[in-house]
């Protein structure tokens, strides 16, 4: 069985989404409703709560482990926050996981692959030095490395791109290909990052054949409870006086189409003549906006129930938003609406990371070819 160590593992999302043909050796969060919630589903046995920074490989576990999986934080990082980047407290945490991974290394236990996952901002944050920063790390402990975006809306209803960056350690071989050209999952941003890596970190890198390809089976309306009692005409006529003329008429000819219809809506400020203005804008393709937390630089998700003339809203759902993340109805969320809410805005979407799994980790642990 694959065995790996999972840090800042809020609520356990890549532990589900690697699946039960992994073992995990190892977990670690410092945020007491995310770790009640890991050990409500999985049990204490492998969760230390404790700040990365007080962790050293004596805590970690004799076994050198298949993998090492860390979503770190993204608040530094994220366009919608204040992108001090790696000089920001909480992103800066990369490098606490990354010296556990050189203390491994010293001692003969650096994990086989690495894997770490955050906003696409971290690709021009800081002018693109945090980029070079992370990813010379990784090259200089041995690893050649890679990236791509991976789209949550190609497994789940909910448009949430990530970064995810790969290291391969020796003996691990996945499916290299040729550099790609500029789309969904190498946009710009990220071949122009690659472009400006130094030599040492250049000369480790490689670029991943595999591609998403479509598979959702599920729109908004698939997971959201549509239950008239919660919506509220009340908010649902706020929502449309704080639209854009532009937006309003998209959902009068939804109202005009006399079906029924489910969509999502955050609150923006936006400029409009040289003033600020509050605009709720709205979207009804079948996806949600990309869940997130006050923390994260933005409001709660609203949805908006169109239905003949009548238009109603509420507030998503913790249940609702975990559905959005590919949990399932049995996961036990915490109790509180604000930190069920928080876990699933910070967590990685669970069938992505099954995706990832099936087609690059675990082919790429399997394999005995020589990457090189």
């Amino acid at each position: 069985m694959l065995t790996f160590l999972e840090f800042f593992a809020g609520g356990g999302m890549a532990r589900i989404g690697l699946g039960p043909g992994w073992r995990c050796l190892f977990a670690n969060d410092c945020n007491k409703g995310k770790c009640a919630a890991y050990r409500d589903n999985f049990g204490a046995d492998d969760l230390v709560e404790a700040d990365i920074a007080a962790l050293t490989a004596r805590d970690l576990p004799a076994a050198r482990a298949d993998l090492a999986w860390a979503s770190f934080p993204c608040q530094d990082l994220s366009l919608a926050g204040a992108r001090a980047g790696f000089s920001g407290a909480r992103s800066s945490l990369f490098f606490e996981f990354w010296r556990l991974i050189e203390e491994l290394a010293a001692r003969g236990r650096a994990p086989r692959m690495v894997v770490v996952e955050n906003v696409a901002g971290l690709l021009t944050s800081n002018g693109g030095a945090d980029f070079i920063a992370l990813t010379g790390r990784m090259a200089a402990s041995g690893y050649r490395i890679t990236a791509m975006i991976v789209n949550a809306r190609h497994f789940t209803p909910q448009s949430r791109p990530r970064l995810f960056i790969f290291g391969f350690g020796e003996g691990a071989a996945p499916a290299f290909g040729g550099r790609p050209e500029a789309g969904e999952h190498a946009p710009q941003a990220l071949l122009n990052a690659v472009d400006d890596l130094p030599a040492d970190c250049a000369s480790a890198w490689r670029w991943l054949a595999a591609r998403p390809d479509a598979r959702r089976n599920a729109a908004l309306a698939d997971l959201v409870d549509q239950g008239t009692e919660d919506w509220r005409v009340d908010l649902g006529a706020v929502a449309l006086a704080m639209m854009s003329e532009r937006q309003r008429r998209v959902v009068e000819d939804l109202r005009e189409s006399g079906a029924r219809h489910v969509g999502a809506a955050f609150r923006r400020i936006r400029w409009e003549n040289g003033e600020r203005r509050q605009r709720v804008e709205a979207r009804f393709d079948g996806l949600a906006g990309c869940l997130r937390t006050p923390a994260g630089g933005s409001s709660r998700q609203m949805l908006l129930l169109v239905e003949g003339d009548t238009v109603r809203a509420r507030l998503i759902a913790p249940r609702e938003a975990a559905r959005l993340m590919g949990l399932p109805d049995d996961y036990r969320l915490p109790t509180g609406t604000t930190d069920a809410l928080k876990l699933c805005g910070d967590g990685v979407a669970v069938p992505v990371v099954r995706w990832i799994a099936e087609t690059i980790i675990e082919p790429a642990l399997a394999s005995k070819a020589d990457a090189a």
